[in-house]
C-alpha cells in the first residue's frame, strides 16, 4: 500500500514546491552570480555594517531613525533583563502582565491618539492573528494588490470572502463596494501607511471616504510608515491631517523605527479590550520579551523627545530620491518615504547590479521575481536618519556610473 503514495506527499525533499525553488536558484545563480542574501553583519546595522570585517555603506536595514543601537535604547533594555529577566515566560493572560508591556501600550496610544493599544510578540503574528480572528465567513476583505503576506495570511486564516483591488486604486475599490457591499455583514479596507517594495502611500482620505460611505472598517499597515512619514513620524493621520479615529485599525511594527521585535494594534476601547481576551496570538502566545518592551518604549520615547531625527531621515530621503532621478534612475513611484528601489527589470541584471555596488562596498539587496513582477526586478534601498550626505551622493554616483553598463556585468545564462 505505501508503496503507491509518491514520494512528494511524504519527503520534503520531493516537494515541488521545493524542487521548484531550487530550480529558480539555480537559474539566477547557477551561472556564477553570488547569492546576495543571508549575509552574516558584524556588529550594529544601521547605516553601516561590518561584514566579513569590511565596512559597508548600509540600505539594507529598517532602522530608520538609528534608535536601534542608541546607548539609551540599549540601557533600558539592560535594565528590563536585570528586573524580569529574559522572557515574559508565557501569555500574559495566564501569567500576568509587567509594568513595562502596559507602559508601552499606553505610549503607543498616546503617540497614535487612539484610546488604547495591545502590543503582540510578532508583527507577522499580529496581521494574521487580528484579521483572522476579527473577521469571519459572511465578511468582505478588500486589500490592495501589494498587500504584505502576513495580511493575506489572516485573510486566508479568516474564512471571509478576500477581493484584491489594484495597487492605490481607490476608485476601482468603491466600485467593488457599491456592487458587493450589500452581501456581506462585515467589510474590512487593508491598505499599508508605505508600501515596502515601491515606497508609495495610499491617498488615505479617499479610502477614510469609502470606509464612511460603506459603513466598513479601514486597517493600515504602518511598518514602514510609524516615525518616518508625517512632521513628528505620526504616520498617515499626520502626513494627510485625518483623525486618528477615521481609522479603526491602526497597526504597526516594533522592530524597524522602535527598535524592538513585535507589533500593535491600536484603536478604540472596545477593540482592544476584546483583542486582549480573545486574540489567539495574543492569549495563547507568550508575551512580547520585557527587554524588547523596555527598548521599543525608550525608543518611542527619544522619537517623541528627538523630532530632529525624523527630519534629518526626511531630508536624507528627499536627497537620494533627487539624486536618483537627475541621473535618469528608474525610482518608480516611490514618494516621501525611506523606501526607494532602483528599478532594472530583468532578476540577473538586478542581482548584478547589486554585486556591483557590494564590490565597491554598499550593501543593498536585489527584490527578483516573484517577489515582484518579472519585469521589474530591482535593488531595494532603506535610507536611515544616520545615513550622511555624502554617503548618498557616492551611492547614487555608483548607480548611475554602472546602470548603464548593467548587460555587461550581469551574469550570462
Amino acid at each position: 500500500m505505501s508503496e503507491e503514495i509518491p514520494q512528494a506527499f511524504y519527503r520534503f525533499d520531493q516537494n515541488p514546491n521545493y524542487l521548484a525553488a531550487r530550480a529558480l536558484e539555480a537559474e539566477l545563480f547557477g551561472g556564477g552570480a553570488v547569492n546576495p542574501y543571508f549575509r552574516m553583519i558584524e556588529g550594529l546595522d544601521g547605516s553601516t555594517a561590518i561584514i566579513a570585517g569590511r565596512p559597508y555603506v548600509n540600505y539594507a536595514s529598517y532602522n530608520y531613525l538609528g534608535l536601534s543601537g542608541d546607548p539609551r535604547v540599549s540601557a533600558a533594555a539592560i535594565a528590563a533583563i536585570g528586573r524580569y529577566g529574559t522572557s515574559a515566560s508565557a501569555s500574559r493572560v495566564a501569567s500576568g502582565e509587567r509594568p513595562v508591556h502596559r507602559e508601552l501600550e499606553a505610549e503607543i496610544a498616546d503617540f497614535l491618539g487612539v484610546e488604547d493599544a495591545v502590543a503582540f510578540v510578532s508583527g507577522h503574528a499580529t496581521n494574521v492573528t487580528v484579521i483572522g480572528h476579527l473577521f469571519g465567513r459572511k465578511d468582505l476583505i478588500l486589500h490592495d494588490s501589494l498587500i504584505h503576506n502576513s495580511i493575506q495570511q489572516g485573510c486566508l486564516l479568516s474564512g471571509a470572502k478576500r477581493v484584491t483591488f489594484p495597487h492605490n486604486d481607490w476608485e476601482t475599490l468603491d466600485r467593488i463596494l457599491s456592487q458587493h457591499r450589500q452581501n456581506y455583514e462585515r467589510v474590512l479596507i487593508v491598505i499599508e501607511g508605505v508600501y515596502s517594495m515601491d515606497g508609495d502611500m495610499p491617498d488615505l482620505p479617499r479610502f477614510v471616504a469609502l470606509r464612511n460611505k460603506y459603513k466598513t472598517f479601514l486597517m493600515i499597515d504602518e511598518a514602514h510608515s510609524l516615525g518616518v512619514v508625517g512632521g513628528t513620524g505620526r504616520g498617515l493621520c499626520e502626513y494627510f491631517n485625518i483623525a486618528p479615529g477615521d481609522v479603526d485599525l491602526w497597526m504597526g511594527t516594533l522592530s524597524k523605527t522602535l527598535a524592538g521585535c513585535g507589533g500593535y494594534i491600536g484603536g478604540c476601547q472596545a477593540l482592544v479590550d476584546y483583542l486582549r481576551y480573545t486574540a489567539p496570538g495574543f492569549v495563547f502566545s507568550v508575551g512580547m520579551s520585557p527587554p524588547d518592551a523596555a527598548a521599543s518604549l525608550a525608543a518611542l520615547r527619544l522619537l517623541r523627545q528627538e523630532p530632529e531625527r525624523v527630519a534629518r531621515l526626511q531630508a536624507r530621503c528627499r536627497r537620494f530620491l533627487d539624486l536618483a532621478k537627475e541621473a535618469g534612475l528608474d525610482t518608480g513611484h516611490s514618494r516621501d518615504s525611506a523606501v526607494i528601489p532602483i528599478i532594472v527589470g530583468d532578476s540577473r541584471l538586478a542581482i548584478g547590479l547589486s554585486q556591483v555596488l557590494f564590490d565597491q562596498g554598499i550593501f543593498a539587496l536585489p527584490i527578483v521575481h516573484p517577489a515582484v513582477s518579472a519585469r521589474n526586478a530591482r535593488v531595494r534601498f532603506f535610507l536611515t536618519s544616520q545615513h550622511s550626505e555624502a554617503q548618498i551622493e557616492a551611492t547614487v554616483a555608483c548607480l548611475a556610473d554602472f546602470v548603464g553598463r548593467l548587460e555587461l556585468t550581469a551574469p550570462t545564462a
